[in-house]
């Protein structure tokens, strides 16, 4: 009886919270979603618009037009706003102090270090970055699905399609393409972008959706993560 009275007790397992994200795999520096589409994603630098004199910014807007009425597919464009974490900074400057024989120098850098985390709290600084998402879906063009299929591939997320080592490969050179499209015409702004690889996607990922565990937890390289192999 109070075997039974166990059972009844614990609660069911939920479905994993994998079931409810798109992204199957993240491959080759690209994020394949469970729909069979690809993803890369540009980690853009910024300009200060504001800084610059009247013409720079009407020639930066006219730009910023031609780019995206140059476009021939969708893009997405990400802000993503984290509080600085100065902790490895913080941690460069105590390896200094504690190598500086001078004690004037080392209190200098003590009370340097005690400005720059309480400018760091009080001010609430946040570290902006910004990314450039770029899709490849080969069904492009044809039959866009409603809200409600949308809504119910949601509650119901439908069957992972794994792509074998030929249709990735079409699937990536497509994408590649945009993605050199995409980088030269945000160089032609005056901005920097560089593409992700694996690591990276998997640190962005791993960040984004654990803002809280990710800055006590660092997640490992990913010759250390186990992953699934596929063949």
């Amino acid at each position: 009886m109070a075997n039974a009275k166990n059972n009844l007790a614990k609660p069911k397992a939920g479905p994993p919270t994998q079931r409810y994200l798109d992204i199957a795999e993240i491959r080759e520096d690209c994020v394949v979603l469970k729909d069979g589409t690809l993803r890369s994603v540009l980690l853009v630098s910024s300009i200060n618009f504001a800084l610059k004199s009247e013409d720079e910014q009407q020639a930066t807007i006219q730009g910023y037009m031609q780019f995206l009425n140059g476009l021939d597919h969708p893009i997405q464009i990400t802000i993503q706003s984290r509080r600085m974490n100065i902790d490895a900074y913080m941690g460069k400057l105590k390896a200094q102090e504690e190598t500086i024989p001078n004690e004037l120098l080392r209190g200098q850098i003590r009370d340097y270090m005690s400005f720059v985390k309480e400018l760091v709290e009080l001010g609430e600084i946040m570290q902006k970055r910004f990314f450039v998402i770029i899709p490849y879906d080969p069904a492009e063009g044809g039959k866009q699905h409603g809200f409600f299929q949308k809504l119910s591939a949601a509650i119901s997320p439908a069957a992972i399609i794994k792509l074998n080592a030929k249709q990735f490969g079409e699937r990536k050179e497509y994408l590649m393409q945009r993605v050199g499209n995409i980088a030269g015409g945000l160089q032609s702004m005056g901005l920097q972008a560089i593409m992700l690889d694996t690591q990276g996607l998997i640190e962005l990922y791993y960040n984004s959706y654990n803002p809280d565990v990710s800055e006590v937890q660092k997640l490992a390289p990913i010759e250390k993560i186990q992953v699934e192999t596929r063949f």
